[in-house]
C-alpha cells in the first residue's frame, strides 16, 4: 500500500501570508505566486469575469508542493461558494504544474511546502 506524505511523516511547512524569517521559502512562495499571477489563459480570463457577475467569497486556498515542484494537494479552507470557480482554480493550480524544484536550502529542510493564500478576482487573478 502506498503511504500518503502526511502518514510517512514527510517534513511540512506551512507558509501563510507573506511574511515569515525563513527569507528563501517567501522568495519560493513569491516566485510560485508570480507564476500563478502572470500565466493568464483564455479560462484564467472567463472564470474572473464569471466571478465577477456573482456573488461568491474570495477562497483561501492552501496548495501543497513538494521539492521537486509537483503538486501534492490543493485544499479550500474557505470556498469561494461556486463549485465551478473552485474547480476552475484547482485546474490552474495543476496545469502549472511543475513549479520550481525547491532551493538546496529548503529541500534540505521541507519535503513539502504548503501556501496558503486568498484568491480574489479584479481584472486578473490575484494571490494574498
Amino acid at each position: 500500500a502506498l503511504q500518503t506524505a502526511a502518514s510517512s511523516g514527510a517534513r511540512r511547512r506551512t507558509l501563510i501570508g507573506r511574511t515569515d524569517r525563513d527569507v528563501v521559502l517567501v522568495m519560493y512562495a513569491e516566485g510560485w505566486r508570480r507564476k500563478i499571477e502572470l500565466n493568464t489563459t483564455s479560462e484564467t480570463s472567463e472564470l474572473v469575469r464569471e466571478a465577477k457577475r456573482q456573488p461568491r467569497a474570495d477562497p483561501l486556498v492552501t496548495v501543497a508542493l513538494r521539492s521537486d515542484g509537483s503538486v501534492e494537494a490543493v485544499t479550500f479552507n474557505r470556498s469561494s461558494g461556486v463549485a465551478k470557480i473552485d474547480e476552475a482554480l484547482r485546474r490552474i493550480v495543476q496545469s502549472l504544474a511543475p513549479y520550481p524544484a525547491f532551493p538546496p536550502d529548503l529541500a534540505r529542510e521541507y519535503d513539502v511546502i504548503e501556501i496558503r493564500r486568498v484568491w480574489t478576482f479584479d481584472t486578473a487573478i490575484r494571490l494574498y
